[in-house]
């Protein structure tokens, strides 16, 4: 049974959310069982503070624990005062008020952490794929899911580079995944192109991740949210297929933006949120298909110091390229984990590799503290953050010029693309 509140045009204040928080609660058969809730890390828009007070009022007394896993993917592990700023709660709050709950960071890396469930075979894949991949892969997902007689997904949807909308399964997939699942889709997805899957709400990609969920033998719900900054329009809660479908279908309308003509040059500002490239990439999937060809999309992040605290040591190897530039010679890169190469192509966007030649589509060009030799070893473009001011960009677009504020969650698109 889906349960929804929707208000396209406005917000859902708190109360509201925690009416439909408690709505969904009385309908889960949880009375002294075990529930476990994966939520985002703080890379995520989403009223974490009011969900998370939400659900403990609603589920305190009825069950026998009630637990949150962080999905993480391949992201870092939040340390306790990180979490406690995602859950909006303080020292005293863990020890006294929610005692009872417990935190866990997903450990991707981690064998003992992990569970095999099954197995994709080869011709699924091929089949799955359109043929882009033939390979067969073990499903690996964090055991702790496995010791609850519920799991619960709570976070919001957006339109996704890799997957087309994240939300839903994905909070498993890659979220409390193991490593080999995840290379996979990841590179799927890079085959395909950040183009064709970002904001397509059926792909191969979320195929896979749908048929590796349904390996979970485990009773699971979830709650998709719609939020756009601090505005939260709209709640979903049934099974993760469900609420996913209705939510992907109101991101379509409220995190695309459509424009008439591209721009030569985008200036990406990248939120607090986001730490490192890894995340602040996200200025470049969701801009991409507004740069004019030959443009500049300029990631404006003067609090970012470091290309990836995971993965900079892959980064540096390898450095951001377009996709031709790998798939022209895999075997020079079979030692490196393919969703590294997906996160590099999809940084570096378009474009092509003919006779050695590399040719991206447009400028990529970094305007964070990360030093200038540093930026262009790893084939991006570099310019002094102090030396740009915002404004220079405001109101310009007759112009060619595009500033966009809080980049990374809102896809923009030209129109008839």
């Amino acid at each position: 049974m889906l349960i929804q509140r929707v208000c396209e045009d406005g917000r859902l204040d708190e109360q509201t959310i925690r009416e439909v928080v408690h709505e969904a609660c009385a309908t889960m058969e949880v009375d002294e069982k075990r529930v476990l809730f994966i939520i985002p890390d703080s890379t995520r828009s989403m009223p974490m503070p009011i969900l998370f007070s939400a659900l403990h009022d609603a589920l305190k007394g009825r069950v026998a624990k009630m637990d949150y896993l962080i999905a993480l993917g391949t992201h870092p592990a939040m340390n306790d005062t990180a979490i406690d700023t995602l859950l909006g709660i303080t020292p005293a709050d863990r020890r006294g008020r929610y005692a009872d709950v417990d935190v866990y960071n997903h450990d991707w890396q981690n064998p003992d952490a992990l569970t095999c469930i099954g197995t994709l075979h080869e011709d699924e894949i091929e089949r799955i794929s359109g043929g882009r991949l033939r390979e067969s892969v073990e499903v690996m997902v964090n055991k702790r899911l496995f010791d609850y007689d519920l799991v619960c997904v709570v976070g919001p949807v957006f339109p996704h580079e890799v997957v087309g909308f994240s939300g839903g399964n994905k909070y498993f997939f890659p979220g409390v995944a193991g490593p080999d699942i995840l290379h996979l889709f990841h590179w799927l997805g890079a085959l395909m192109t950040n183009y064709a899957i970002n904001g397509t709400k059926h792909t191969p990609v979320r195929a896979v991740v749908d048929r590796a969920a349904a390996m979970i033998d485990v009773e699971k719900r979830c709650f998709c949210l719609n939020v756009t900054g601090k505005k939260t329009r709209a709640v979903f809660f049934g099974t993760p297929e469900e609420a996913w479908d209705v939510a992907a279908d109101l991101s379509a309308r409220t995190h695309i933006v459509y424009k008439d003509r591209p721009f030569k040059s985008v200036l990406a500002m990248a939120p607090p949120m986001y730490d490192d490239i890894w995340v602040a990439g996200k200025c470049m999937y969701k801009l991409e298909p507004v740069v004019a060809d030959g443009g500049e999309l300029i990631i404006y992040a003067p609090h970012v110091s470091e290309v990836s605290v995971t993965h900079g040591e892959y980064i540096r190897q390898v450095g951001y390229h377009t996709r031709d530039y790998f798939t022209a010679q895999m075997e020079k890169f079979a030692h490196i984990p393919r969703s590294i190469l997906a996160h590099s192509t999809h940084v570096r966007g378009m474009g092509t590799y003919e006779n050695g030649v590399e040719k991206p589509r447009v400028r990529v060009t970094l305007a964070t503290a990360i030093p200038e030799d540093e930026a262009r070893a790893i084939n991006l473009g570099y310019r002094d953050p102090e030396s740009i001011n915002p404004g220079d960009w405001a109101g310009r677009e007759a112009e060619g010029l595009l500033l966009v504020e809080h980049a990374g969650e809102v896809l923009y698109h030209l129109k008839g693309n």
